[in-house]
C-alpha cells in the first residue's frame, strides 16, 4: 500500500560571522527552481541533531562551524511525486571556525551577506522568520 504521508527531518545551521554577516547557499527546488536558503539536509540514522547540522554545513558551504546555539525548529508540508511530506528542521545557530573546502555539487554559490541583504535574497518566508528571530535577539536590525 502506498504511503500518502511521510515525514523527513533535517538539521541545518544559520551561519554570522565576527561581522555580522550570514552565510546563504544557492541551491535549486525540487522543481529546479533557484533558492537562496540556509544549508540544511536530511539527519542520518545514528546521527544527532548537531552532528547532522554541522555535517551539512561543511558538505554545503565547505566551512567547519561551531554551534553556539539551537534554534527554534521548523516544520512544513510540501507534495513530491504525489506524496505529502511533513519536515521538520532543526536549525542551529552558528559561528563559522574556518573553511575546509569546496561546496558540494547541490550547491551553486555560496554568498556572506549583511543580514538586510539576506532577508531580501531568502527565498522561503521560515528563513526570513528565523533570521528575523535571531536579529531581534542580537539587537540587530531588520
Amino acid at each position: 500500500m502506498k504511503k500518502h504521508v511521510e515525514f523527513e527531518y533535517s538539521a541545518g545551521g544559520v551561519l554570522l560571522d565576527d561581522t555580522g554577516r550570514v552565510l546563504l547557499i544557492r541551491t535549486r527546488n525540487l522543481r529546479g527552481e533557484p533558492v537562496w536558503t540556509f544549508p540544511k539536509g536530511h539527519i542520518e540514522r545514528g546521527e544527532k541533531r548537531e552532528e547532522a547540522a554541522l555535517r551539512e554545513v561543511r558538505e554545503e558551504t565547505g566551512y567547519e562551524a561551531e554551534i553556539v546555539e539551537p534554534l527554534p525548529p521548523v516544520t512544513y508540508w510540501f507534495w513530491r511525486n504525489g506524496t505529502k511530506v511533513r519536515k521538520t528542521v532543526y536549525w542551529f545557530l552558528m559561528r563559522p571556525r574556518h573553511q575546509v573546502g569546496e561546496p558540494d555539487e547541490e550547491v551553486e554559490e555560496i554568498r556572506w551577506v549583511h543580514p538586510t541583504e539576506a532577508l531580501l535574497m531568502l527565498t522561503y518566508s521560515s528563513d526570513r522568520d528565523l533570521l528575523k528571530q535571531i536579529l531581534r535577539k542580537k539587537g540587530g536590525e531588520e
